[in-house]
């Protein structure tokens, strides 16, 4: 993704979740019932749908590799992974890495410089302490909290191109690509079926959402936003979309309850919370879902002034923001294909 001269760009936007799409087809143009699988990978929900290829092979050689992503970066493995031995490896020796790994981790460290660190892809130690979405989620000690952010900081992760290596400067620094991974695997499945020539398809990979052409009608998909405060399917608004990705963070994904507040799983890494700054959502347009995932995470973080600024000086990037108060505010490519359906909330110019 590249620094842009706010040229006009192409858009789309997002959806969240067990996609609700609105596909926008006569029963007459549907003539074939698309064909659906679902697996659980990557830590959520994956839904694949083809609308003109009726193949499971298809479908499952994308899910093949969405696994072999998995098995190269989680750290929730019982079985080493290439993250878990770099994370293994700090503060002694360098890694070598496949391709793949090293591209996903060049595109976090990338995201976390242009972010000022608000996303930061050596946030290991934290996620760990918090653990939410296990039933051992908890607000961390503040002692060690503090200690913890002591080994998040992404300069000090070292990575050399020419030898597929990396490396982690200090002891008990530990990578988690949780924000970005999911993007990467999207593309990749994506890949996979344009290779078995689907041109139109429906990747749905736990908020993010990837457009494989049009519609078989010919027309852009109907995706609906979700609403941050409702996430059963509930949308604000519906978009048109055609052959791009969709990619949404927000407070409601992952949370948990602790002595009557709430704490969502979007920690900012200066202070080892919860960002807490207004935004109840955040929705990004991209050609890339890896480039969507790092832009999502790294504006919630940044907030609605210096998010907007960070996607309004990006090439093919746009953006919706919700606010706590239920105020929507768009980059002015996103508003040129949105439709408000739900009053609750009001755009704002």
């Amino acid at each position: 993704m590249r620094l842009k001269n706010h040229s006009l760009v192409k858009i789309i936007l997002i959806f969240s979740l067990a996609a609700s799409l609105l596909v926008g087809c006569s029963p007459k143009e549907q003539s074939k019932a698309p064909l659906t699988k679902t697996n659980y990978l990557l830590g959520t929900l994956i839904e694949i749908t083809l609308y003109d290829h009726q193949d499971e092979k298809t479908i499952d050689a994308a899910f093949g590799r969405i696994r072999e992503i998995e098995a190269k970066m989680t750290i929730n493995s019982e079985n080493p992974s290439q993250i878990t031995k770099l994370n293994d490896a700090s503060g002694s020796h360098e890694v070598e890495l496949s391709e793949d790994t090293f591209y996903v981790l060049e595109k976090g460290k990338y995201y976390s410089e242009i972010s000022g660190g608000k996303f930061d892809v050596t946030i290991g130690p934290i996620v760990k302490l918090w653990n939410i979405g296990t039933k051992y989620a908890a607000v961390p000690e503040p002692q060690i909290l503090s200690d913890s952010l002591k080994l998040v900081d992404y300069n000090k992760l070292a990575l050399n191109k020419d030898k597929l290596t990396a490396k982690l400067e200090a002891k008990d620094m530990k990578v988690d690509l949780g924000a970005i991974a999911k993007g990467y695997a999207a593309d990749e499945a994506a890949s996979i079926l344009r290779d078995h020539g689907v041109k139109h398809a429906i990747i749905n990979l736990g908020g993010n959402i990837l457009t494989l052409g049009s519609n078989v009608s010919g027309n852009p998909w109907k995706i609906g936003i979700q609403d941050p405060y409702h996430p059963r399917n509930d949308y604000i608004g519906i978009v048109n979309v055609t052959d791009k990705t969709v990619v949404t963070s927000g407070i409601y994904e992952r949370y948990f309850e602790q002595d009557g507040k709430r704490y969502h799983h979007i920690l900012e890494p200066k202070t080892g919370y919860p960002a807490d700054n207004g935004l109840a959502g955040v929705s990004i347009i991209a050609d890339k879902s890896i480039d969507g995932d790092g832009l999502s995470t790294s504006v919630f973080i940044l907030g609605l002034e210096k998010g907007m600024e960070l996607i309004e000086s990006l090439d093919n990037a746009e953006a919706l923001f919700i606010t706590t108060d239920k105020k929507i505010y768009m980059t002015k490519g996103f508003k040129a294909v949105f439709t408000q359906t739900n009053n609750e909330y009001k755009v704002m110019e």
